[in-house]
């Protein structure tokens, strides 16, 4: 016998039959149930018009050149903002540069004052030691006038018992024109051992001061070398701490900068992607949206709304699969049984 096709096939709605009459009403009773099928709202009313569409489109603009003006506004502010801070911290940048040169030329002349100390002290102790050889030249001559004085000592006190050959000598010798002339002589030298003394106090005596006077000197080079270096300790101190600090500022400004453009670009991300969800919910709705931008909780509180009735949906749809699939599987088995 010949093939027949076949009139009626198997598709999502159920059977179909190629037969437009037949086709045409199984097609409205497949529309009407709601099991398989989700009605858009105002399924059976006719479509916006020309007009109405050009009235939602601006609509829709306006609403966009409002929010493109609140996010200039927004950008402004927020630039007017980011300009004050980098103003502040260019200042807080010059000031701390100013201190810093002026730190630093202090230090210079705190090494220049060390060096012309060095020089002084180099000085005095050159001038120390040609001292010291003076002095000891000075001394090696006192030695010797005091050995010549107790020579000169024991001589007088060894020929005073010879007066009377004094005398003779005197009188014999063409030298001499009397004693007295003798004596005066003699009191000469003594007058000459007197000079020669208190030269030699005076000398001690200028010696005693000099020595004096290059310690006092020695000590005053030696306090002012270790209050220089005090004060150079605590300035290299002081400037190592404002270094450090400038440092510490410079990183925190830096992170705080790029924490606050990162925190404004993630909050604007975040209202822009939320606003677009939201309006992109409404689209879905076939509504228009009415909240702006600035509004977060209300669009939120949409979007929440829409996620839960679109799970609900969802739910229902994996119920309804299963029990389709449970019965086209005890279908097959009946077929298989029989």
């Amino acid at each position: 016998m010949p093939r027949v096709k076949p009139t009626k096939k198997l598709d999502v709605l159920g059977n179909l039959d190629l037969r437009p009459e037949e086709a045409v009403r199984d097609y409205f009773i497949s529309k009407a149930q709601e099991q398989f099928f989700v009605k858009p709202p105002k399924a059976d009313s006719a479509g916006d018009s020309i007009e109405l569409l050009f009235i939602h489109n601006t609509r829709e603009h306006d609403a966009m050149v409002e929010l493109q003006k609140e996010m200039l506004d927004n950008a402004k502010r927020q630039t007017e903002k980011n300009s004050a801070r980098v103003r502040k911290m260019y200042k807080i940048q010059d000031r701390l540069r100013k201190r810093f040169i002026s730190v630093n030329s202090f230090i210079k002349d705190c090494m220049d004052k060390k060096r012309n100390a060095e020089k002084t002290i180099n000085a005095e102790k050159a001038l120390h030691v040609e001292l010291s050889e003076s002095i000891e030249k000075f001394k090696i001559s006192i030695d010797e006038l005091g050995t010549f004085r107790a020579a000169l000592k024991a001589t007088v006190e060894e020929f005073q018992p010879y007066e009377k050959v004094l005398d003779e000598v005197v009188k014999v010798s063409d030298i001499f024109v009397s004693p007295k002339d003798c004596m005066d002589r003699c009191d000469a030298l003594m007058l000459a051992q007197v000079e020669i003394r208190d030269l030699e106090e005076k000398k001690l005596q200028e010696i005693e001061e000099m020595r004096q006077q290059m310690v006092k000197v020695t000590n005053e080079a030696a306090l002012t070398v270790l209050g220089l270096k005090n004060d150079l300790s605590r300035l290299e101190r002081s400037y190592n701490q404002s270094r450090v600090l400038c440092l510490k500022w410079e990183k925190i400004l830096t992170n705080t900068k790029d924490t606050i453009a990162n925190n404004a670009m993630d909050k604007e991300r975040t209202l822009d992607a939320i606003n677009m969800l939201y309006r992109t919910l409404c689209q879905r709705r076939d509504v228009l949206p009415s909240i702006p931008r600035s509004e977060v909780e209300p669009q939120l509180d949409y979007i929440k709304t829409e996620i839960e009735v679109l799970n609900a949906i969802l739910k229902e749809y994996e119920a309804e699969e299963e029990k389709s699939g449970k019965s086209r599987t005890n279908t097959l088995e009946d077929k298989v049984e029989c």
